[in-house]
């Protein structure tokens, strides 16, 4: 039966309401509130916390997301490529929105999920590729090199055969991008990375990986990764 109209916008900001406080809040536990409302509900309302200016309710935000998607995507496949969809075309120009956020939870839905890992990757990776669907807004490759790192931790295999092109992010004019793709580069053990990572050796930029928490140099990042090449 179909809701009035103010019903559906009071079960919508209902639902933003729970949302934020647990979101808020410093412990991970869940909301029994949230029960009330589907899976889909649910997602339809993180979508506007993925570009919250606070990091650590974005952060919670993507990790809800992936597992919400996943424990979705058990279910009902289609509905969790549904939702993939929908970020892919938050990056799309066409779509008129920047994105923030997307790549992020693209990639912890992947990490979460296998099948929507093996369907999708390759999109997430065609995001670096001049050739491909290449995100040139410097914001939203920090997401993505982040997710890259996400998938890789969780599916290393898939991540190889994805071949996402990362040497050129070490020349970006923002530090963090450098400094996440100088992450990401030493987590894979990339050896033809070696001599750019050495060039930033003294790069005393600092930079944030917001989905971490973490603040450090774009030459500590580098340091770390040369030690791990080094050291395979």
């Amino acid at each position: 039966m179909e809701l009035p109209r103010g019903n559906k916008g009071s079960l919508i900001a209902s639902r933003r309401r729970i949302l934020e406080r647990l979101l808020s809040e410093r412990s991970a536990q869940t909301d029994s509130e949230l029960d009330r409302f589907t899976p889909m509900q649910v997602i339809n309302s993180l979508f506007s916390f993925l570009y919250h200016v606070d990091t650590s309710i974005k952060r919670k935000a993507v990790s809800m997301m992936g597992a919400t998607v996943a424990e979705l995507a058990e279910d009902d496949m289609e509905s969790g490529r549904n939702v993939i969809r929908r970020l892919m075309w938050n990056l799309n120009d066409e779509s008129g929105s920047i994105g923030w956020g997307s790549p992020e939870a693209m990639g912890e839905i992947m990490a979460r999920h296998e099948k929507l890992a093996m369907e999708y990757g390759h999109i997430l990776a065609s995001y670096t590729l001049p050739e491909g669907n290449y995100l040139e807004n410097e914001i939203i490759q920090r997401g993505l090199l982040w997710a890259l790192l996400r998938v890789y931790r969780t599916r290393p295999e898939l991540f190889r055969r994805l071949n996402p092109l990362l040497l050129p992010y070490l020349e970006s004019c923002d530090p963090a991008v450098r400094g996440l793709a100088a992450e990401l580069l030493g987590e894979i053990r990339e050896e033809k990375a070696y001599h750019s990572l050495s060039g930033l050796l003294e790069d005393g930029a600092e930079f944030e990986n917001e989905m971490e928490g973490t603040t450090r140099t774009v030459k500590q990042a580098a340091q770390e990764a040369l030690a791990k090449i080094g050291n395979q």
